[in-house]
């Protein structure tokens, strides 16, 4: 298969590597508007082409899918354009803006006969399914606390009065569509959609959040999801059970994972201690899913994906964070 990517940052640079993991699929093309960039970002990994017109990248048959890495207000009309030439589709998270935007480009995927994906690398590890195969072992989940808080270098932006596009509501930015996707991922597949949910925002001068706490209400526990890009955290993420708690290092990656024993103390290593930017496993589920034509599985992911975006749709709302595209009329 002959992948394309759209956008030329450091993400799109560790997908790019983790497809040369990866068999039975390669590099096609880079797209940039900058011609400068996009020669650049093709030199770098080289690629055999490179693009600076999004159009004749989606008409070019030499294309099966393309990877989206640009802005998340961009991803619609992007997904769409690859969509209606017959492209699979593996856009980066958040998937969408809003579920209006979701169910118009599921839509165009089905009308098409091609797939659409949205990039959680976490779900897809090895140490994932471990993790999911040991929940059991900690007895009955009373309490569940995951995080995602790292400082961005953009917030010096912002505190100087400029509005980068990730603290932007023109580009579909903010704390918890960027970084609290990661932890909700996990929770969503491990435990399903909340009876509940509502979120506490502590929003910027550029109509954002920066960082907030996320709770989701489920019969007999509660889980907690703290988000921020404008603090770090150094702490584990936590699942607590009755019998044992699991610790989670780094809910984007879940690279380590501890399981402890609440009697005897007792720790282990939950799967394999694994490199923290891995793509490799997403790609390798995407392209099975392509190549057996498992729509079952297909539709697990997808309906993931609807139920995270349902959740930060509504959380986003409570806390009067609207994007330009929650205005707009689907197609």
């Amino acid at each position: 298969m002959k992948l394309a990517t759209v956008g030329t940052n450091w993400i799109t640079s560790r997908f790019i590597e983790a497809l040369e993991e990866t068999a039975g699929i390669e590099l096609e093309a880079v797209y940039s508007r900058s011609k400068e960039k996009a020669e650049a970002f093709a030199h770098k990994h080289h690629s055999p082409s490179y693009f600076t017109n999004l159009e004749l990248m989606a008409e070019n048959e030499a294309i099966d899918c393309v990877y989206i890495a640009s802005p998340n207000s961009l991803h619609f009309e992007q997904a769409i354009l690859f969509l209606k030439n017959k492209k699979h589709v593996i856009c980066e998270k958040p998937i969408f803006s809003n579920t209006a935007e979701f169910e118009a480009a599921h839509r165009k995927a089905e009308e098409n006969g091609v797939f659409l994906f949205e990039a959680l690398r976490g779900i897809h590890t090895p140490n994932f399914k471990e993790l999911k195969e040991q929940l059991n072992s900690i007895g009955k989940v009373r309490n569940v606390l995951l995080h995602r808080n790292k400082y961005s270098s953009r917030y010096e932006d912002v505190l100087r009065g400029e509005v980068p596009n990730i603290f932007s509501l023109q580009y579909s930015g903010g704390a918890l569509v960027d970084l609290g996707v990661y932890p909700l991922s996990i929770a969503a597949a491990l435990f399903g959609k909340p009876d509940k949910s509502s979120y506490s925002a502590a929003l910027l001068s550029t109509g954002v959040d920066g960082s907030g706490s996320l709770v989701l209400e489920y019969p007999e526990f509660v889980c907690t999801i703290l988000c921020s890009k404008i603090s770090t955290s150094y702490n584990s993420s936590e699942i607590q059970g009755e019998q044992g708690t699991i610790q989670i290092d780094d809910t984007g990656s879940l690279a380590e994972i501890n399981l402890i024993d609440n009697h005897s103390g007792e720790r282990h290593v939950i799967g394999e201690v694994e490199s923290a930017g891995n793509m490799k496993y997403e790609i390798a589920a995407f392209l099975q899913i392509i190549g057996n034509a498992d729509w079952t599985e297909y539709e697990k992911l997808t309906q993931l994906s609807r139920e995270i975006l349902e959740i930060t749709e509504a959380a986003r709302k409570q806390n009067g964070i609207f994007y330009p595209s929650d205005k707009e009329e689907m197609r």
